[in-house]
């Protein structure tokens, strides 16, 4: 009988986990933390918020993949009266519909935009610089990046694509993220799997395969390989609960600089008290801004939409996530160009910034499929339903 150690129990490490103990494989994760679920941990009781915004994306392969083993749990709809109230800054004012130009590259396939040029060039051949501006921005929701326009075309334009899509492809679990890594942590248990918590592992085991399902950082300090790095974002994120008042927008999209802010209780009620209403955003930083330049842009963006937000806060958080916004793909480089899952040994990473499509979160789902196939054996694994 194999036996498998995932070290890292968040998405990654649960669904490398649950693949391998469906295969017949004896699995052991490691957590350091006391909870699991890594960046898809849900925190807080009166106002329960993501490590940033989440949404799962029902176009990628994981979303059938957690639907067939009923893992997705019950969903928290957007109301159509709530849908219509997404703005968008352009040009200095708020406004109810996107630039035409934007549209035009919105509708574009993905499949047409080359990765050996910069997004900005080639959209503004296609729309006009305008245009491309604010079509890289509006990605920027699932990028996360400062400036989305300096990335591969191809990386970007799948990204835009995936989020102006319609209907949505965004769907919100009913009560946060951690729902969902309960739910496949007790898929897991149910499997026989080992889950050990508050286990931090400092020295790789031998004799066994391991997938090491953490961030870029503490990989390349396991396996000791310093070139194990690649581009990222670096985003300050912003929580904010404030009254309730019913002229509120739903979302509002920074199209003059990459900035997004979402009000996550329009869909989802329980997730601050009754007659509050939890903001969730994302603005992206240069590596020479500060924490403060991002709090300041959002406080601009909440001036627009949310009228005396200032007066109704009755809790706010504001955090740095760097580097721990998944990978971003240069020009001239795909995601295949990212650092490998099989890394030799018995050792394969899974994760946000490796080796493997896909959108957001699909990207860890994937190379934990990937790492497990590699694990067992590419011929031991029945992967037709993933």
């Amino acid at each position: 009988m194999h036996r498998i150690t995932v070290v890292g129990g968040g998405f990654a490490g649960l669904t490398a986990a649950i693949t391998a103990a469906e295969a017949g494989a004896k699995v052991t994760v490691h957590e350091a933390h006391h909870t699991l679920g890594g960046r898809a941990r849900t925190a807080g009781h009166t106002y329960r918020t993501n490590e940033g915004p989440h949404a799962l994306y029902n176009g990628g392969p994981h979303w059938t993949w957690l639907r067939q083993r009923g893992l997705i749990g019950p969903l928290a709809p957007l109301p159509p009266l709530e849908a219509a109230r997404l703005r968008l800054r352009h040009r200095g004012t708020l406004r109810r519909t996107p630039p035409l130009a934007l549209l035009r590259l919105s509708r574009r396939s993905a499949a047409g935009a080359p990765a050996d040029t910069d997004f900005l060039t080639w959209a503004t051949r296609i729309a006009g610089e305008d245009g491309a501006r604010a079509a890289a921005h509006y990605a920027a929701v699932a990028v996360f990046h400062h400036d989305p326009g300096s990335l591969s075309a191809a990386f970007v334009q799948e990204r835009l694509r995936r989020a102006t899509r319609l209907p949505p492809e965004a769907h919100y679990p009913r009560g946060g993220w951690g729902g969902l890594i309960d739910r496949m942590a007790a898929r897991a248990w149910n499997l026989g799997v080992r889950v050990e918590t508050l286990s931090r592992v400092d020295t790789l085991p031998t004799g066994t395969p391991v997938v090491i399902a953490t961030s870029l950082d503490s990989a390349r300090r396991l396996l000791g390989d310093p070139a194990l790095t690649w581009p990222s974002g670096r985003t300050v994120l912003v929580d904010l609960a404030v009254r309730t008042r019913r002229t509120d927008a739903f979302a509002v999209s920074d199209l003059d600089t990459p900035g997004w802010l979402e009000r996550f209780t329009a869909q989802d009620r329980t997730l601050a008290p009754a007659g509050q209403q939890l903001i969730q955003g994302q603005i992206p930083i240069a590596p020479g801004q500060s924490k403060a330049d991002g709090t300041a842009r959002a406080d601009e963006l909440l001036d627009l939409a949310f009228e005396g937000w200032r007066s109704r806060v009755t809790w706010r958080r504001d955090a740095v996530a760097n580097g721990r916004t998944g990978a971003v793909d240069p020009p001239g480089t795909t995601w295949r160009d990212r650092p490998a899952i099989d890394r030799g040994d018995g050792r394969y990473l899974a994760g946000d910034q490796v080796a493997a499509p896909g959108v957001l979160s699909e990207v860890s789902f994937n190379s934990a499929l990937t790492a497990v196939s590699l694990a067992l054996g590419r011929n031991t694994l029945d992967l037709k339903h993933a």
